[in-house]
């Protein structure tokens, strides 16, 4: 996530609490009609769609997990109607759900889905929200620490930041570190970078959300709460990236490149950890 769509999110979310509080007592004292009768539901339906929307999901994707939400579980034709996206398309958009950590799948045919709870959902999205602003809040110190200018160069487009990817991936000779939801979009855009970087012995650990392919063997740790693309680089370069790779913030400053790793690495083994249980 960037900085930008995480001051809207918070803002988004900030400044709807006291209508939230309304609906609830509205609700309680009339019940749903008439929480109906008071409150355009459409219009809340289009609003909670462009929030989630700045938190990493598409609009098919936020109107999906509202129908699960509104639902409580379903199959694809159900909850497709419901969200007034495509038959053909739900059964993509409920599978990108699962590997962003936003629903379940059930076995067994036909294929039932059910939400995580939004409550879990927003705990997770505050953590990593948290988490970001800590990072920039260290990278506020080290440049008023070390005085040197330019220290963070910010890279527009998607095309120009997978670029980057690649270059950076190209240029290790040590370790390479991606930390990213979608893993599986980036590796198709690198081509054979990966299989090149380890005949050159470079150590690779990726960390990726559940379902996600990874084809090389490298060390994967798996994490359903990520929403932004980290990158390390030898730690003597990164990159943090939003969801969608429209942009994103390089730096060549190895001292800025081991605080990031350093908060990796407590990711990394708190995932470890979490997994050995």
């Amino acid at each position: 996530m960037d900085c930008v769509a995480t001051l809207k999110f918070i803002v988004a979310y900030t400044t709807n609490i006291m209508k939230t509080n309304q609906m609830r007592d509205i609700l309680n004292a009339e019940g749903i009609e008439g929480l109906g009768r008071k409150i355009d539901l459409a219009d809340e339906f289009k609003e909670a769609s462009k929030r989630l929307a700045m938190i990493g999901l598409s609009p098919y994707e936020a109107m999906t997990y509202i129908a699960l939400v509104a639902h409580g579980y379903g199959d694809a034709e159900t909850i497709a109607t419901t969200a007034g996206i495509p038959r053909t398309s739900s059964y993509k958009v409920l599978q990108s759900l699962q590997q962003k950590g936003f629903a379940i799948a059930t076995s067994g045919r036909p294929v039932i889905y059910k939400p995580e709870p939004p409550s879990k959902m927003r705990e997770a999205v505050e953590a990593k929200i948290r988490e970001t602003f800590e990072k920039l809040e260290l990278l506020h110190e080290i440049v008023g620490e070390k005085g040197e200018p330019q220290l963070i160069y910010t890279i527009t487009g998607r095309d120009k930041v997978l670029a980057k990817i690649g270059e950076l991936l190209d240029m290790a000779s040590r370790s390479f570190i991606i930390c990213t939801p979608i893993f599986s979009e980036i590796r198709a855009a690198m081509g054979k970078k990966f299989t090149n970087a380890i005949q050159r012995g470079v150590e690779i650990t990726v960390i990726t959300a559940p379902l996600q392919k990874v084809r090389e063997n490298v060390k994967v740790i798996r994490n359903g709460t990520l929403i932004a693309t980290d990158v390390i680089s030898d730690q003597e370069r990164a990159l943090l990236a939003g969801l969608d790779l429209n942009a994103c913030g390089f730096t060549d400053n190895p001292d800025v490149a081991r605080h990031l790793q350093r908060f990796v690495e407590i990711l990394i083994n708190s995932q470890t950890a979490s997994q050995a249980k």
